[in-house]
């Protein structure tokens, strides 16, 4: 199951970013975690490799979190989610996590940043699943 977007995705947004149609946006994820993360080579920065998916996952979110203070988003909303009460167990997640950005240049600001490019490696280990859905701002926003 795919853990990053594709070029088309970050194409498809990046024709998007900053037109008139550029504005505010949630990003909402759902994740699901390994069990025991799976590093494909040492751990950036020399880090222990035997770590669980959400410890690796929390690894690449400490980066991530900096880079999202600098380009003026935010967490609007951070949970864990202990199970399904409609759906299928494949689409079970871990955690939800909704992330405001003030414009879609913003967000691929973060997604492009250097360093956070550097903690995907966390971020793939961790992940056993994930969906990232692009909403609109919600009502109270």
């Amino acid at each position: 199951m795919p853990v990053q977007p594709t070029r088309e995705q970050l194409a498809e947004l990046g024709a998007i970013a900053g037109t008139d149609a550029d504005g505010p946006v949630v990003m909402l994820n759902l994740n699901r975690y390994r069990e025991r993360a799976v590093y494909d080579a040492p751990p950036p920065g020399g880090q222990d490799p035997d770590v669980s998916g959400r410890e690796a996952y929390e690894r690449y979110g400490a980066v991530a979190q900096r880079v999202l203070d600098r380009v003026g988003g935010r967490v609007l909303w951070h949970a864990r989610s202990p199970g399904l009460v409609i759906g299928e167990e494949a689409n079970r997640c871990d955690e939800v996590i909704a992330v405001r950005y003030p414009s879609l240049t913003a967000f691929l600001e973060l997604a492009l940043d250097p360093d956070v490019m550097v903690a995907l490696a966390h971020r793939t280990a961790g992940l056993e699943r994930a969906t990232l859905i692009r909403c609109e701002p919600g009502l109270g926003e």
